[in-house]
């Protein structure tokens, strides 16, 4: 790898399973140095899942921890307490996702934090926040996926609440707490002072639901729920079924792309029918639209539809498992990992940053850590070893 933005940054990260992790997973993939600090018996999201044979390294653990350190510690033990404070020192950022107050209990609040290091960037990540009525509510991904009114979005109107089909709030979550630390190391280069972030599940997801609740806050009406059609209400912007029994979803949502597909579906009649030529027109008369549009999908395969409509500029895309869309990355995209800590034939492979950078390519090919791995390494950094 390249100079990497993040190089010579130090994360201390008390943090365990998904959305916590996930924030100095991102960090990492620009060039941070993120020491694991774990407790003797690991993050608990070394096990996860049914198939026994990745504990230790299970595939949710290698999602979020790829390239970083790991020490374990009982941070109830003194000299493990006084290891956890001297990589505190040393480090630029503190992440940690205990229970509200738990972290403070262990010695290692932010106002016994800043003795050590008076310019840290702290950032505790928790379900509902610090400070909430709500606090100490338990919060994991689906638990906020239905507090935050995010299951009440999918699916049509008299469908039962519907989970998004992966911890979406995790990774959101994970996301929020990184940019807001970036933006604390910057602050920090121009006033030389530390920060405390306050990050909650709940707070971030209503943040990523700014198109669903912000129309609500503004005209005090809730949103319809749209099932596979998109959020422009329009029934050119739907899910249709192809000869192929694929599905490929439409994007037509502005009136030069409408014209464009009625003159490619060859029913520029459309264009003249005061049913259709408008869109309001269209939504108003939304069932005979989208009728007549699926009729014409099932006359060819999605990937024709997919090819010819997108070479048209028209928004089509067939609907794909992961299995398939990982093919459409970019190059970096993916992310190969050097271990052998996976059962024998497996491969470990993640996705990237989400991005590409000239100078400063995001990405490692460094394995996530075993349990305890880095002790050694860590301890002579601590001397000044390294």
């Amino acid at each position: 790898m390249t100079h990497q933005p993040l190089a010579g940054v130090t994360v201390a990260d008390f943090s365990h399973v998904m959305a916590g992790p996930f924030a100095s997973h991102i960090l990492r993939l620009m060039g941070a140095k993120v020491i694991k600090i774990e407790s003797p018996r690991g993050d608990q999201f070394r096990n996860y899942g049914s198939n026994r044979d990745f504990d230790g390294m299970s595939p949710a653990f290698i999602a979020a921890n790829v390239g970083k350190k790991s020490i374990a510690l009982d941070l109830k033990d003194e000299k493990d307490h006084e290891t956890a404070r001297r990589i505190v020192a040393k480090s630029d950022v503190l992440l940690e996702n205990f229970r509200p107050g738990v972290i403070a209990r262990l010695g290692l609040g932010y106002d016994a934090v800043r003795q050590l290091r008076e310019d840290i960037v702290f950032c505790s990540v928790s379900g509902y926040g610090q400070d909430s009525p709500q606090r100490d509510w338990p919060a994991i991904d689906n638990i906020v996926q239905a507090t935050s009114g995010m299951m009440m979005l999918s699916g049509a109107e008299g469908d039962p609440p519907v989970r998004i089909g992966f911890p979406i709030v995790d990774t959101l979550t994970g996301q929020t707490a990184a940019v807001a630390i970036l933006g604390a190391l910057f602050q920090r280069q121009q006033t030389g002072k530390g920060a405390y972030i306050d990050v909650s599940m709940i707070d971030a997801s209503l943040s990523f639901m700014t198109s669903a609740l912000t129309p609500y806050l503004v005209t005090g009406s809730p949103l319809r729920r749209l099932g596979n059609t998109g959020y422009s209400e329009l029934p050119t912007a739907a899910l249709f079924k192809t000869k192929d029994d694929r599905h490929v979803s439409l994007g037509v949502v502005q009136d030069n792309q409408f014209a464009a597909l009625a003159r490619k579906l060859r029913r520029e009649d459309w264009l003249a029918d005061e049913r259709y030529s408008t869109a309001d027109a269209r939504r108003a008369n939304f069932d005979a639209m989208h009728a007549e549009l699926e009729q014409i999908f099932l006359t060819r395969a999605a990937d024709e539809w997919e090819r010819e409509l997108s070479g048209e500029g028209i928004p089509c895309g067939k609907v794909r498992g992961v299995h398939e869309a990982a093919d459409l990355g970019s190059a970096d995209s993916l992310l190969d990992l050097d271990t052998d800590a996976l059962p024998k034939g497996c491969t470990a492979t993640v996705p990237n940053a989400g991005f590409r950078m000239e100078p400063g390519q995001p990405g490692t090919h460094e394995a996530p850590p075993r349990l305890d791995a880095d002790r050694e390494e860590i301890l002579a950094w601590l001397d000044g070893n390294d």
